[in-house]
């Protein structure tokens, strides 16, 4: 178990989501940097989809009260186990009465704080993951305040060292470098009218940045750059969205659809970011950059190959090295 000593409502409980149920209106919800949640449950040996800590709003505070493995990933933030402080993408175990301290990232948005046999709240829809819109799963459908004790699930009989064990995928530091130059490129397939929208628009959409509006949340995230108009008038049914697609309202600013996506919508669709890359975008913090980059289905579905290869082979390599001591 571990107490929480900070208030932070946007501090919240996510699993890799709610999948299946978009047809009822009920949005995936789950982590918003999926490779970070993996890689963390990796490393306590958890499955890759045990329920987190996604956190968002630092410095963020806790208080074991018991010996447990833990591992934080996501953001570049600084963390300190008691006066102990730890590299990034590390796992080790904590003792009864220490207290973890991840500070303010500097570089990234979210931090995730994985622990041995996951966060143990009610399963709801298949997923433990919060989703604010609805208020339910998670934490009684909320954020965490000072004072929630989590339980976790039974712990898996894998032992980490004491002095800990980390590992960073390769994309990772790459991305880093991109946000210490504010812009963040993320590769997007067109989408079912990509072709209504004028020759300028689509240039300017694959040339230029797009800035991340104060107007950014899980739902999604309002973006600032060149206009994107349309050829012509478009009138559209409602229809189906996930994660990653990139709308056009009529002020020609488009919105990338994020983990708590609208299930449907009637603006025009000009793109949609590869589920490959959609962990970049958890981790683009408002006022940075956004650089778009055509590519076709067939090298969406590659990258993604790609991804869940080095997941399993990270995975793998973690499990060994903990067997090994």
């Amino acid at each position: 178990m571990i107490d929480v000593l900070s208030n932070g409502a946007p501090n919240l409980i996510q699993d890799a989501g709610r999948r299946g149920h978009l047809g009822f209106g009920v949005s995936r919800s789950g982590a918003m940097d999926l490779l970070a949640l993996s890689i963390g449950n990796a490393l306590v040996g958890n499955e890759s989809d045990d329920a987190a800590v996604e956190i968002s709003l630092f410095p963020f505070r806790v208080r074991f009260q018991g010996d447990l493995q833990f591992a934080v990933t996501g953001a570049d933030c600084v963390v300190r186990l008691d006066d102990a402080t730890l590299a990034p993408w590390w796992g080790r175990t904590a003792h009864s009465g220490q207290t973890l301290v991840i500070e303010r990232p500097k570089r990234g948005a979210r931090a995730y704080l994985c622990l041995a046999g996951g966060v143990n709240v009610e399963s709801v829809m298949g997923s433990r993951s919060t989703d604010l819109k609805g208020a339910f799963g998670g934490f009684d459908g909320r954020g965490l305040r000072r004072g929630d004790s989590l339980k976790v699930l039974a712990t898996s009989t894998r032992t980490v060292r004491e002095s800990g064990l980390g590992v960073v995928p390769a994309d990772v530091p790459s991305f880093w470098d991109e946000l210490s130059t504010g812009v963040v490129t993320v590769r997007v397939v067109p989408a079912a009218e990509y072709e209504h929208f004028t020759d300028d628009a689509r240039k300017s959409f694959e040339t230029t940045d797009y800035e991340i509006t104060p107007d950014a949340n899980r739902v999604g995230y309002r973006l600032n750059g060149a206009a994107l108009p349309l050829s012509s008038p478009l009138e559209l049914l409602s229809h189906g969205i996930v994660p990653g697609t990139i709308q056009v309202p009529p002020s020609g600013q488009p919105i990338i659809q994020l983990a708590e996506a609208n299930t449907c919508g009637g603006y025009p669709k000009i793109a949609t970011v590869v589920e490959a890359d959609l962990w970049k975008l958890g981790q683009a913090p408002i006022g940075s950059r956004i650089r778009f980059v055509v590519t076709d289905v067939d090298h969406a579905l590659e990258a993604l190959r790609v991804q869940a290869a080095e997941i399993k082979k990270l995975r793998k390599t973690l499990a060994l090295m903990a067997q090994r001591g």
